[in-house]
Parts: C-alpha cells; sequence; structure tokens
C-alpha cells in the first residue's frame, strides 16, 4: 500500500505546467509605431495643403496658384489613402496573430484544468486507500520518513502552482479577447476612413477637372503671364549674376591689396577668407538639411525645364523653386550668411540674396522686408513675409548658387 501511494505522489508532482506563449504581436510593435507615425504625418500635410487650398482659392477662383494646391492635395491624400490600406493590411495580421493566439491560450486553459482535474482524482483515490499520517509514520527507516514528507509538500505546492497558472492563462485569455475585439473596432474605423478619403479624392478630381477646363479657355492670357515671368526670370538672373561677379572682383581686389591668404574651393572662381571658406564648407555639408524658407507650403513649380500644367506644347524653364503658401507667411534665412543685396523687381516683388561663403540663396517675390544690406543673419531668422499675388496665389521664389553655377534649390531643402 505504501509503496503505491508513493507512486501516485510522484505522479502528481511530475505533471506538466503549460507555459503562457509570449504575444506574438510583439513582433508588429514596430511597423506600427512607424506606421502610426507616417499616418499622422500625412494627415499633417493634408490639413496644412488644405488650408493653402482654401486660402488661394478664397480670391480668385480657376487659377494656376489653385490648380497647383489641388494638385498637391489629390497626391497627398492618395499617400493617406495609401498608408490606410496599410494600416488595415497591419490589423489584418494582428488580427490574425491575436487570433492564433487566443486558440493557443484556449488549448493551455483546457490542458491545465485536465492536468489539475487528474491532480484531483489522483488525490482522491491516495486519499481513500490510507491515512496520510499512516503513510508518513509507516516508514521504516528515517529517510524514507523524509522522503515521504518531500513527496507531500511538493504535491501541495504543485496544486497551488496549478490553480496559479489557470488563473493566469484565464486573465491573458480574456486580456487578448478584448484586444481582438479592439483591433477589429480600429479596423472598421480604418475602413470607413479610407472610404471617406475616396470621396474626397472623386470632389478633388472633378475640382481639378473642372479648373484645368477653365484655365484651357484661357490660353493667350496664360502665354503672356508664362511670357512675362520668363522676362523677369532673366532679370533675376541679371540681378543675381551681378552680385556675384561685384563680390568676385571686390574679394580679389581686398585681398591683393591687403596681401592676404584666400581660399578657392575646388571648382570656385572666388577667393575666401579661411572663415568664409569654413562658411562655404558648412553650407556644403548641410545639402539636403537646409529649412525650408517657409514653415508652411510645398513645391508649387520644381527646377529646370517642364511642361506647363495645362497648355500641351509649352515648356516652362524654372531657375529655381516655387514654394506656395498661406499669404503673408514668414520667409526665412536657411542657413547663416550675410545679406549682401536687397532689391524689387516688377513682378517678383522684393528680392533679398544671401552670401554663404561661396554659396548664395535668393528670396523673391517678398511683400515686407526685415533686414538691411551688410546684416548677418541665422538660419531659420525672419527676412521677409511673402507677397500674394493678383490671383490670390502665395509664393516665394528660391534659388540656389555656388559662384555663377545655379543649382537646383530641391536637394539642398530637408525632406517634408
Amino acid at each position: 500500500m505504501t509503496y503505491r501511494i508513493a507512486v501516485l505522489l510522484l505522479m502528481l508532482i511530475g505533471f506538466t505546467t503549460t507555459l503562457v506563449p509570449q504575444s506574438l504581436l510583439a513582433q508588429t510593435a514596430k511597423s506600427r509605431t512607424q506606421l502610426e507615425k507616417e499616418k499622422e504625418a500625412v494627415l499633417q500635410r493634408l490639413q496644412e495643403f488644405d488650408a493653402i487650398l482654401k486660402k488661394t482659392s478664397a480670391r480668385k477662383k480657376n487659377t494656376i496658384g489653385e490648380l497647383n494646391a489641388v494638385n498637391k492635395q489629390l497626391q497627398t491624400r492618395v499617400s493617406y489613402i495609401q498608408t490606410l490600406n496599410n494600416e488595415v493590411a497591419l490589423l489584418n495580421r494582428e488580427i490574425k496573430e491575436t487570433g492564433n493566439l487566443i486558440s493557443s491560450l484556449e488549448n493551455d486553459l483546457n490542458t491545465l484544468k485536465e492536468e489539475y482535474a487528474d491532480m484531483i482524482y489522483v488525490s482522491a483515490k491516495l486519499n481513500s486507500g490510507v491515512n496520510v499520517l499512516t503513510f508518513i509514520f509507516s516508514s521504516s527507516t528515517f529517510r524514507e520518513l523524509y522522503m515521504r514528507l518531500r513527496y507531500l509538500k511538493q504535491y501541495s505546492e504543485a496544486r497551488e502552482k496549478q490553480v496559479a497558472q489557470i488563473q493566469k492563462v484565464t486573465a491573458d485569455l480574456e486580456a487578448e479577447q478584448a484586444k481582438q475585439e479592439q483591433k477589429k473596432a480600429e479596423k472598421q474605423s480604418a475602413l470607413q476612413e479610407e472610404q471617406n478619403q475616396k470621396k474626397e479624392l472623386d470632389l478633388l478630381k472633378r475640382e481639378q477637372q473642372t479648373i484645368v477646363n477653365s484655365l484651357t479657355e484661357k490660353e493667350e492670357e496664360l502665354k503672356k503671364d508664362i511670357a512675362e515671368t520668363k522676362k523677369q526670370q532673366e532679370e533675376l538672373n541679371r540681378l543675381i549674376r551681378k552680385v556675384i561677379e561685384d563680390e568676385i572682383k571686390r574679394a580679389e581686389a581686398e585681398a591683393k591689396k591687403a596681401n592676404t591668404t584666400t581660399t578657392k574651393t575646388k571648382g570656385s572662381s572666388m577667393p575666401m577668407t579661411p572663415e568664409a571658406a569654413a562658411l562655404s564648407s558648412s553650407f556644403a555639408n548641410n545639402q539636403g538639411k537646409l529649412p525650408w524658407p517657409v514653415a508652411s507650403g510645398f513645391i508649387s513649380e520644381t527646377y529646370g525645364n517642364h511642361p506647363h500644367p495645362t497648355l500641351k506644347g509649352i515648356t516652362i524653364t524654372n531657375d529655381g523653386i516655387d514654394i506656395q503658401t498661406n499669404p503673408d507667411e514668414a520667409v526665412r534665412a536657411v542657413f547663416n550668411g550675410e545679406v549682401t543685396k536687397i532689391s524689387t523687381i516688377p513682378g517678383m516683388g522684393g528680392t533679398i540674396i544671401i552670401r554663404h561663403g561661396e554659396y548664395y540663396t535668393m528670396y523673391s517675390r517678398l511683400k515686407t522686408i526685415a533686414v538691411k544690406s551688410g546684416q548677418t543673419v541665422k538660419a531659420n531668422d525672419k527676412i521677409g513675409e511673402v507677397a500674394t499675388g493678383n490671383d490670390g496665389t502665395a509664393e516665394v521664389h528660391f534659388q540656389t548658387w555656388k559662384g555663377l553655377q545655379k543649382m537646383n534649390p530641391s536637394v539642398w531643402l530637408a525632406g517634408k
């Protein structure tokens, strides 16, 4: 009899305890965080461009500026819809993984309950066969007595652990079931938002077509605007070239007169003091990192040659970029430097040229100017305010030069 009891106790102690599986969703935590950031950034740009569109179209309808704003809204809304698609796909994966986890937890819980039932059954069998005290004190040796006491203790602890494990798995199961319901609600919300955005997209497409049709009927007027803009561009180029040429001559004359050491970087025709060379090098090292000249806005016309948005066969040349923004938006210096020229050009408004060693930045279409020639400025210092054209479009024209060489400003500005 005593031998049978020992065997039963060993069976009780030997019951396996199932470990609660770690959440499979931990692997997707990073991608969810990244997706949320992307969604927030796209939504913020969408709201920003929507505000610009409303302010642009408030004064005059069916203009190039309005078309640019609508096009940017369309592009951004498509990006937002794609982000929502990615969110739904991620939620589907999470729902599937949570479902697998719930099934695993349910299996674990059933196993634990079955093991606990077996423990109770064996315990009942043991108690019906012999009194526990009799079992202990019927030991033939002290060692056997010690071992039986140890078995009983382990048996008691095993039952307690089994109960605790059942409670833990039950709590985990309930928590995952609650998560599952929450994710299903989030998925439904994302799907509804996606449908709403698609409706907005359709409305924007219709608005875009209306503007294009209206502008097509103004072909002669648009061609006159293009010719006028070309003249203004040429005037800007003459201005900045003269400023740079004068700067080069002045630097050469000052260096010769003072007999001081100057530096010429590779590909540069401008002699520079060590301080100017250091500033120039710092500017070059910040390619792709410079702040935008306005806090809010988008590139409405890119650098170089590109087709007109509505007139077939017409090519536009831009020596800088145009950034469409809000009326009266503050215009800021993109880097430390010295204001070398302030001018006013018909059709382009106020114009400021800032030198950064051998590099130059130019800001045009300003309504007001907040700096003086010769003034030292730092990055993000306000230098003026953007002007609003007769068509209600607020745009700043921005150029970058290295010596007498024009550069694409877009590659210098930080991503947005």
